[in-house]
């Protein structure tokens, strides 16, 4: 599947979303500086992730823990020191529990939310691997 493909999904194609979320991120690699120079969006996507992972499956969605495997898959693909993985982690979580203190029953602005961070989400992978992608190799 093309990255540009991330774009038209909406919430009935939501399976298509959360593999480009990885790839794009991994794509853009993994450099060991203590911040790299996509760690802001990097935090705003876990958070959108955990946001994601509580508010989908509110509105019916048959994906438990996608979201949540999507967030582990990214930590593992950045490989990030500790302090970074606790930022991603607390961002994450921030995401999940915003939203699980407000909402007890899907609304529609639990739909609305859900397509806004579809779209954030689909904009912020974008941004980093057109920006990051060719920039950062890989460090293993």
């Amino acid at each position: 599947m093309r990255f540009s493909s991330f774009l038209t999904v909406r919430r009935l194609r939501v399976g298509a979303v959360a593999p480009m979320l990885v790839v794009a991120f991994l794509a853009a690699g993994n450099a060991r500086a203590a911040d790299p120079p996509y760690d802001a969006p990097l935090v705003r996507l876990a958070e959108i992730l955990g946001a994601l992972h509580y508010l989908r499956p509110l509105c019916g969605a048959t994906e438990p823990s996608l979201w949540r495997d999507q967030m582990e898959a990214l930590v593992m693909a950045e490989a990030p020191s500790p302090e970074r993985r606790a930022r991603l982690t607390a961002a994450f979580n921030q995401g999940y529990s915003g939203f699980a203190a407000l909402y007890r029953s899907c609304t529609p602005a639990a739909v609305a939310a859900i397509d806004r961070y579809l779209d954030e989400g689909a904009r912020l992978t974008r941004e980093v691997t057109t920006r990051y992608g060719g920039d950062v190799a890989p460090q293993r």
